[in-house]
């Protein structure tokens, strides 16, 4: 293979060679999905390694998404102060390095401390994978390249579970991290060797990095996403506590960004149209995602009679369909435009989302299967779409802000999701108890789901209606 020269990126963009740009930006995102799946199935073989309860070494999953949440904004802002390239690099070696540490870890306490460095890594991977396309790729050829980011996420999320069962068969639970130390070289020196240099300083004076901003929005995050996870769905008084801080935190950060004389985030950002109502949406979609992945399994085992092994064969048409999706999706948006196709993708989730639990009922398995991959194309049409209005719609000083607050409102959709699509199945059963479930009390459940998810995706269907008729506008202003 030989290397294109990238030394001049606007002569790499005239000639649309751009497939070597994305296949530097694809492995760290892959990576990063990765991790996050494949740690799920090796949790039983943790249990029994350490002699540490369930709860306890589910520690090892909420670590990971802890550090990703917490940080992913402060390391996307740092990305557009010292070079985008650059700090990736640093967070390739920062996962890879910590894959090493997960798999040599020789207690539970050092395995989680490993996790969370492993997730700060991938925190920086995620976000600037997305910011450096704002950079390397035409901006005709966006979507496509969301697209195939898209895609690749889905892999990781797809093959995860199944790739650590074997990893585990065949080295133990050690395999499934060290595993990824390889891969990670082998990302880091496709990302030496084919991304184009950071853009050369103007010799100005670098802004300040808002260190006091990045602890304060951290430790918010944290609180709201630790609010939202422990308990199992029982809202109790640590709940209650943790959302207190994070709505104190909240309200900190605020004040602490009204007084930065480089504030981590400016207020005014979500005020810009494109922008604020891509978060949102964002935010929106991915919570219904959830409402699959949290009572699928339940209602697929109650209705269906279904075991272990086909419940896991029907949750994976979801990552599945998302994966084959992602590319076609990402081409239809760079042919239709990202406002259009971000509405399509909407409508179509909306029509899988009202129709699920109807043709579950009327048509049994082959029903909930249809209406799950119709949701899951709609998704990966939105996620395209949106991805490419945002980013393109960033100025190119603030690519890995955006792109961090983006992967945020992701993260924080499907947090908030898997907590309330739990208490919403919970309420529509009359039942918090999920372990012998009737299939009448499971089929009401799911009809109680996915009404509140269709009126999420209603929400964010009206929502990008308005950004459209804006846009439009906009453009019409601009042309006269």
């Amino acid at each position: 293979m030989s290397k294109p020269d990238l030394t001049n990126c606007p002569k790499v963009l005239q000639n649309g060679d751009v497939r070597w740009v994305m296949a530097s930006l694809s492995l760290p995102m892959l990576l990063s999905s990765l991790g996050t799946s494949i740690a799920n199935v090796a949790l039983p073989a943790l249990v029994h390694s350490f002699a540490a309860s369930f709860q306890a070494v589910q520690w090892v999953v909420l670590a990971y998404l802890l550090a990703i949440t917490s940080t992913i904004v402060g390391v996307g802002r740092l990305g557009d102060v010292i070079g985008r390239r650059r700090l990736l690099l640093v967070g390739i070696v920062v996962f890879s390095v910590a894959s090493v540490l997960c798999g040599a870890a020789s207690g539970l306490g050092w395995l989680i401390a490993a996790r969370a460095l492993q997730g700060i890594g991938a925190a920086i991977m995620m976000a600037l994978t997305m910011a450096l396309v704002g950079e390397a790729v035409p901006k005709e050829r966006t979507g496509s390249a969301m697209g195939l980011l898209g895609t690749m996420s889905a892999v990781g999320t797809a093959v995860g579970p199944t790739f650590g069962g074997v990893l585990i068969a065949v080295g133990g639970w050690q395999a499934i991290f060290l595993i990824m130390f390889p891969l990670g070289v082998a990302a880091l020196l496709l990302a030496l060797r084919l991304l184009p240099t950071d853009t050369p300083s103007t010799g100005a004076p670098r802004p300040p990095f808002d260190k006091a901003g990045l602890v304060v929005l951290a430790m918010a995050l944290a609180a709201y996403a630790l609010a939202m996870t422990l308990g199992k769905g029982h809202f109790g008084v640590i709940n209650g506590a943790l959302l207190l801080a994070s709505i104190g935190g909240g309200a900190l950060f605020l004040w602490v960004e009204a007084r930065a004389p480089a504030p981590l985030v400016r207020p005014g950002l979500f005020r810009q149209g494109t922008l604020g109502a891509g978060f949102a949406m964002s935010a929106l979609v991915t919570a219904v995602v959830m409402a699959t992945l949290v009572v699928g399994p339940f209602y697929l085992a109650s209705v269906f009679a279904l075991e272990a092994t086909p419940v896991g064969l029907v949750m994976s048409t979801g990552p599945l369909v998302a994966a084959l999706s992602g590319m076609p999706a990402g081409r239809l948006v760079d042919r239709l435009g990202a406002q259009r196709m971000t509405i399509a993708g909407l409508a179509t989730m909306a029509l899988g989302a009202v129709t699920l639990p109807a043709l579950s009922a009327s048509v049994g398995l082959a029903g909930y299967v249809g209406a799950l991959a119709v949701t899951t194309a709609g998704y990966a049409l939105f996620q395209a779409a949106n991805n490419t209005a945002v980013m393109t719609g960033s100025g190119s000083e603030q690519r890995g802000l955006v792109s961090g607050l983006l992967n945020l409102s992701r993260n924080l959709g499907l947090i908030t999701g898997a907590s309330l699509m739990g208490a919403a199945f919970a309420l529509g059963a009359g039942t918090s108890d999920f372990t012998a479930l009737a299939p009448q009390i499971a089929a009401s459940g799911l009809a109680a789901t996915f009404s509140i998810a269709a009126g999420f995706i209603l929400a964010a269907l009206l929502i990008a209606v308005r950004s459209s008729v804006v846009f439009r506008h906009k453009e019409s202003l601009n042309t006269d």
